[in-house]
C-alpha cells in the first residue's frame, strides 16, 4: 500500500446548475510525495479551490478516488476522514479562519487540545514566537493586521506538524510585503517540520518556489 501524502486519480467533479451540471474537475491524476511542494495555478474557474476542496476530502468527488496516506476517502466515512486528517493534514485558507473570540494564543492551542497534545500551550507561543508573534499572544484577531492574522493562521496549521498541507491563495489577501514574509515563513515551516505542501495561487513568483508547478484549465492539470 502506498504511503504517498496523496494521490489523486481520475478525479471528477460535477455540479448542478440552473442551465444543467457544470463540470469542475475533470480526470484529475495527481501524486504528491513525503516532503514534495507542489503549486497548483491556472486562471479564475479553472478548478484550482475545487481542487483542494475535495483533495483534502472536504467535499466528495462525483468520480475517481483520492488516496490519502494510502487510504481511499470513498471508503471513509466524515468521522473516518476526519480521523485520518487529524494530526496529519492542515489547511490555511485566503481568508485566515481564525476564532473571534480567541487570542492568537488560544487560536493555535485549539486544535493540539482537541488532540490531547500535552504542553498545548507551550507549543502555542513557541510557534507564534516562529511567526514573530510572541508579544502579539493575548491579543484577538480584530487587533491584529491581515498579515499577522496570516501567521497566526500558518502557526496553527504547523504547530501539529501535520504531514500535508494544503494551502489555499495563502497570500491572496495580503500587500506585497505582508505577502512575500507569509510565504517565506510557510516555506521555511514546511521544510522544518517535513511536510509536503499542495499550494493554491495565481502568484508566478510563489509558485515558482515550488518543487513541481501543476496548471489547471477548464478543471483538468495541462501540461
Amino acid at each position: 500500500m502506498t504511503d504517498l501524502p496523496l494521490r489523486l486519480s481520475r478525479l471528477g467533479l460535477t455540479l448542478t446548475s440552473s442551465a444543467g451540471p457544470v463540470e469542475i474537475l475533470r480526470d484529475v491524476d495527481l501524486e504528491v510525495g513525503p516532503g514534495e511542494r507542489i503549486s497548483v495555478t491556472g486562471a479564475s474557474g479553472s478548478g484550482k479551490s475545487s481542487l483542494i476542496s475535495v483533495a483534502a476530502g472536504l467535499e466528495k468527488p462525483s468520480s475517481g478516488h483520492v488516496e490519502m496516506f494510502g487510504q481511499d476517502l470513498g471508503r471513509l466515512d466524515e468521522d473516518g476522514r476526519a480521523k485520518l486528517r487529524r494530526g496529519r493534514v492542515s489547511l490555511v485558507f485566503q481568508s485566515f479562519h481564525l476564532l473571534p473570540n480567541m487570542t492568537a494564543e488560544e487560536n493555535v492551542a485549539a486544535p493540539l487540545e482537541i488532540a490531547a497534545q500535552i504542553d498545548a500551550q507551550r507549543i502555542a507561543r513557541d510557534w507564534l514566537d516562529k511567526v514573530g508573534l510572541g508579544a502579539r499572544r493575548a491579543h484577538y484577531p480584530h487587533q491584529l493586521s491581515g498579515g499577522e492574522q496570516q501567521r497566526v493562521a500558518l502557526a496553527r496549521a504547523l504547530a501539529g506538524r501535520p504531514a500535508l498541507l494544503f494551502a489555499d491563495e495563502p497570500t491572496g489577501n495580503l500587500d506585497s510585503a505582508n505577502a512575500t514574509l507569509v510565504a517565506d515563513l510557510m516555506f521555511a515551516m514546511v521544510a522544518e517540520v517535513g511536510a509536503a505542501l499542495v499550494l493554491v495561487t495565481h502568484d508566478p513568483q510563489l509558485a515558482a518556489r515550488a518543487d513541481r508547478i501543476v496548471q489547471m484549465r477548464d478543471g483538468r492539470i495541462v501540461p
